[in-house]
C-alpha cells in the first residue's frame, strides 16, 4: 500500500521508493532505527525540531507500508519501541551510501547543529571503503562520547558491533564533534591527534591500516 501523502504518479521504482520515504525527516527516523530499536521518547530525543504530532505521522506512514513494527520492551511489559522490519533493513545501503556522500557537503556552519554519539555508529559503516579492506584478522574498537562500537575484519570481510571489543587491536577515543570532522575531512587524524582530541591505542600497522580502509590515509 502506498500513502496518500506523497504521490509522483510515475510507473518508477525511485518514485514509488520517494512515495513511501521521501517527506522530510523520514529518512532521518529510518536512521535512527537502523541504530537499533528506540523508543518514541528516545527518538524525540535524538530528532531535535521534529515534535511529537511529526513523528507519530511518519512513524504511521512506516508503519502502514511495512518498514517499521512495533515491539516490547524487554524487561518493561506495557512499553513499547519501534524497530526497522526486514523490508525497512533493506534501506541501510543506501542511507549509509548517501551518508558518505553527503559528509562533503559538511562545513562550519553545519556545527552548530545537533550530534549524537550513537550516529557513530551507522557513520563509521559509511565510511568503510570495501576495497580497501586488509586481509588480516583485526578488531578496531571506537569510543565515541559515551558509545562505544566496534569493526571486526577478518578473511576480507567486515563486520560491526555494539559494545566493547573482548580483545581489541587498535582503539580510537574521541568527543562526537571530532569524530563528525574527521568523517567530513574538515581535520585530519594527525591533527586530532597532535592536539589531544583523539586517543590512540594500537599498534602502527594496525592504525595504518584502520584509517586506510576508513578513506583516511
Amino acid at each position: 500500500m502506498v500513502s496518500s501523502k506523497r504521490d509522483y504518479g510515475q510507473f518508477c521504482g525511485l518514485a514509488a521508493a520517494l512515495n513511501v520515504i521521501g517527506e522530510r525527516w523520514t529518512l532521518l527516523v529510518v536512521r535512527e532505527l537502523l541504530v537499533g530499536p528506540t523508543r518514541f521518547t528516545e527518538l524525540i530525543d535524538n530528532l531535535p525540531g521534529i515534535g511529537p504530532n511529526l513523528l507519530t505521522d511518519r512513524l504511521r506512514t512506516l508503519v502502514e507500508e511495512g518498514l517499521v513494527e512495533q515491539q516490547p520492551v524487554p524487561g518493561d511489559g506495557r512499553a513499547r519501541q519501534y524497530a526497522l522490519t526486514a523490508v525497512g533493513a533493506e534501506l541501510a545501503p543506501a542511507v549509509l551510501a548517501l551518508a558518505r556522500w553527503g559528509l562533503q557537503f559538511l562545513d562550519e556552519t553545519d556545527s552548530s547543529g545537533a550530534t549524537r554519539a550513537r550516529w557513530g555508529f551507522l557513520a563509521v559503516q559509511a565510511m568503510v571503503r570495501e576495497d580497501r579492506v586488509p586481509d588480516v584478522d583485526e578488531v578496531y574498537e571506537f569510543r565515541v562520547a559515551d558509545q562505544t562500537f566496534t569493526i571486526a575484519v577478518a578473511s576480507g570481510a567486515v563486520a560491526f558491533g555494539h559494545g566493547p571489543a573482548a580483545a581489541a587491536d587498535l582503539t580510537i577515543e574521541c568527543d562526537t564533534d571530532t569524530f563528525v570532522r574527521i568523517g567530513a575531512r574538515m581535520l585530519s587524524p594527525l591533527q586530532a591527534i597532535a592536539s589531544g582530541a583523539v586517543k590512540i591505542s594500537g599498534a602502527e600497522e594496525a592504525i595504518r591500516r584502520c584509517t586506510w580502509m576508513l578513506g583516511l590515509h
